[in-house]
């Protein structure tokens, strides 16, 4: 009776999450149809990079290089690089014939109370000031953009009238590793915070990716600028929740115009990436941390165990799990992942439940938001908070 219920529950969770969850599950990607050229909006990009020497010139050319007809200027802040980081991204710009539309600044050293990146993001903001730009991207090191990528933005801002434009960036997905795991995780993320919730001015919803994010400087004014959200982990959601609530329109979107080149070559590097961040999203809640690791067995891992506990529950079961492997396979496609690999999401959303439990051991001991040698979501506690 029990494992009739529990696949009973999985199953409504799947209709619910196929039919009235904002179709997260679609995939639509940015851009769409042709658009016109874009009006010519002064454009600053703002790039924290701290140890980026891999990848940080093709980032450099991939902006420099956009058909983009407006001006634009990139004010990269070297966040205490201790490879060449700012002397091959002056290189990059050089080589391609622009090397008065690269600043380099060098961050000062990180006050109490900021995180690393939006420390380096305020500062390059800072030094922006004097470009008077309409419009500041704020994007990553390891980011390449498609030569009209950036036109397209503005395209999007402009019609929509937008306070904020992001696109998550399509990420590497070549090692066994990543071919499992990363589709997964933009699934996961797509299923939190629907774009088509996130663009509604009257819903709660509000998240962005921060590899891709065209936002008026007006608008981060009116939130009082990043120090609002200067001790924030989750940076591009903080921002996009903080200028939501002031009143801002916001967008989000998936694209195969801007790629990371960020690899993920082991499990461990993956699983690293998503136990930085995952308890900070709980709230540091044991509490959540409970409800999310029942979930998500109810959600993902009861389905195919259901097949071993009699034919009612068998049904269910197999129900629960065709409607999963449907909703995924729109991220498989554009990911260039084989409809196979569909049945394999509980698979991955084991390992993203022991990542997030691994995320909350790590806080627990004082090492949460573990990035390039940062500790950046301390605490002193010695039992779990809720």
């Amino acid at each position: 009776m029990i494992a009739v219920c529990v696949g009973a529950v999985s199953l409504l969770i799947w209709i619910y999450l196929l039919l009235a969850r904002g179709g997260f599950w679609r995939m639509t990607t940015f851009p769409g149809p042709a658009e016109p050229e874009p009006p010519q909006r002064r454009i600053a990009v703002i790039m924290p990079a701290r140890n980026e020497a891999d990848s940080v010139a093709h980032s450099i050319r991939s902006l420099l290089q956009q058909s983009y007809p407006g001006p634009t200027r990139i004010f990269l802040v070297d966040d205490h690089s201790s490879d060449r980081t700012a002397e091959i991204a002056r290189q990059a710009a050089q080589l391609t014939g622009a090397p008065d539309r690269l600043s380099i600044i060098q961050a000062q050293p990180l006050p109490a109370g900021w995180t690393g990146k939006l420390w380096a993001v305020s500062q390059g903001l800072q030094a922006a000031t004097s470009f008077d730009a309409e419009y500041c991207l704020l994007t990553d090191a390891d980011v390449v953009h498609q030569p009209g990528n950036l036109s397209n933005l503005v395209l999007r801002a402009e019609s929509g009238n937008f306070d904020l434009v992001s696109l998550m960036v399509k990420l590497h997905c070549e090692s066994l590793a990543e071919r499992l795991l990363i589709p997964a995780f933009v699934f996961f993320f797509f299923k939190l915070y629907p774009p088509a919730w996130v663009a509604e001015p009257d819903r709660l919803t509000a998240a962005a990716a921060g590899g891709c994010m065209l936002v008026r400087p007006a608008a981060i004014a009116r939130i009082g600028g990043i120090a609002a959200i200067r001790d924030q982990l989750i940076d591009d959601c903080a921002l996009a929740r903080a200028l939501k609530d002031s009143g801002g329109h916001i967008w989000l979107a998936p694209t195969e115009s801007a790629l990371s080149l960020r690899h993920y070559e082991s499990w461990s590097d993956i699983s690293r990436m998503i136990s930085r961040t995952a308890f900070t999203q709980l709230r540091h809640s044991a509490l959540l941390l409970a409800a999310v690791c029942a979930g998500m067995c109810v959600t993902y891992l009861a389905p195919p165990i259901l097949l071993f506990f009699g034919p009612k529950a068998a049904l269910l079961g197999a129900s629960a799990w065709l409607l999963q492997s449907v909703a995924y396979w729109p991220t498989l496609r554009l990911y260039r992942q084989p409809p196979w690999w569909a049945p394999l999401l509980p698979a991955a959303a084991c390992f993203y439940l022991g990542a997030t439990v691994l995320s909350a051991l790590q806080y627990w001991r004082g090492r949460g938001g573990q990035w390039k040698g940062r500790i950046q979501d301390p605490t002193n506690s010695p039992v779990p908070p809720n």
